[in-house]
């Protein structure tokens, strides 16, 4: 606290402190370079490990040593990728690449050869060879984030080099095996997706060997504190800006707050407010109403029932609405029914997830 005030949280220096992911890591003079302690010291840059991360970052010291594919489960926004890195930079691999793939980000033809390479000549266009993922993260770690995006045709050559450690890369006769650890993650419920036939049920079983779940911020709420801290310290810092308190209301408001885009919604709200913010206070600006929702609600009507479940539809989608995995096809609802919904009962998305 501040001298001059009760009002006042004083924030406390950490000059080497920056986000990673979006998430919830930072960096320090501790964590640089490769010590006999670089265990340890990779949690120690993460912050809230001393709330309710702690039990699941003891779930991650336990696996990382081993080979064991984890399944890294929660809502967009918490910081899956930061558990995925924890995972590597914590297991003998971590000399060795960690490969990154976002399954969502490619249609299943380029996904294939992305993962898996392709020889000169595989299809149209493909005018040199190219080598996969597998192949660069051989003897280190590869991450596919949005697995459950991951196309139904694709999947059983998937399953093969979990299980094989073999594959061939798109237009060759040639067995590649590869030593690879594989760390997957993913916001959709893969269980409902495999009764749906959305996803190889062997598949499923395969990947959810070690599974981890990351809780939503709003169940995370002891976190909070430290985490605007940390994040109105880089931003600040990024900014050349000099912000040394934060308002008690403000820390109180905000850990109040549903955050239904977790982390990354809380980063970005910091950015935003260490922009407006001046005098050495922070002072961001008005929080939104639909992400005031309190998902506890002690005698919910049928309209807050509504409103909650099309909330956690809409987060399970990332925010897409129409489509097959889209929150209107979740919901049974059409498209437009669903917008209308949305706009009747002020449910609107973080600005940057928006997908019509």
């Amino acid at each position: 606290m501040s001298t001059g005030s009760d009002s006042f949280m004083q924030l406390t220096r950490h000059t080497e402190s920056s986000p990673m992911n979006a998430t919830f890591h930072r960096t320090d003079e501790h964590s640089n370079g490769r010590s006999e302690h670089a265990h340890s010291s990779f949690l120690n840059t993460i912050v809230g490990r001393r709330g309710s991360l702690r039990p699941i970052l003891d779930e991650v010291e336990a696996v990382a040593g081993t080979n064991t594919t984890v399944l890294i489960t929660g809502e967009t926004g918490t910081g899956k990728e930061v558990i995925a890195r924890a995972i590597h930079e914590l297991s003998p691999r971590r000399n060795r690449n960690l490969v990154k793939v976002n399954c969502a980000a490619m249609p299943a033809g380029l996904l294939e050869s992305e993962l898996f390479g392709h020889e000169r000549g595989a299809f149209t266009g493909a005018v040199n060879s190219h080598v996969g993922r597998f192949a660069l993260a051989d003897r280190g770690t590869l991450f596919l984030d949005e697995i459950g995006d991951m196309p139904l045709e694709l999947q059983p050559k998937m399953l093969r080099v979990l299980q094989e450690r073999e594959f061939e890369a798109v237009g060759s006769t040639r067995t590649t095996r590869v030593d690879v650890r594989v760390v997957v993650a993913t916001n959709q419920d893969l269980k409902q997706m495999v009764r749906d036939r959305e996803f190889r049920e062997d598949l499923y079983y395969r990947l959810n060997a070690f599974p981890v779940y990351l809780p939503p911020l709003r169940e995370r709420k002891a976190d909070i504190p430290e985490l605007v801290e940390h994040f109105v310290q880089h931003f600040a810092e990024s900014m050349d800006k000099t912000i040394e308190t934060i308002p008690e209301e403000t820390m109180r408001a905000l850990v109040r707050h549903h955050w239904p885009g977790n982390i990354r919604e809380l980063q970005n709200y910091i950015a935003r407010g260490v922009i407006l913010s001046n005098n050495c206070i922070f002072e961001p600006g008005p929080l939104e109403r639909y992400e005031s929702l309190d998902p506890e609600i002690a005698n919910p009507t049928l309209e807050d029932k509504v409103r909650r479940e099309i909330l956690v539809a809409c987060q399970r989608a990332n925010w897409k609405l129409g489509g097959p995995r889209g929150a209107a096809a979740r919901l049974g609802l059409k498209r437009t029914t669903l917008f209308y919904k949305m706009k009747r009962l002020g449910i609107a998305p973080p600005a940057d997830e928006w997908q019509d």
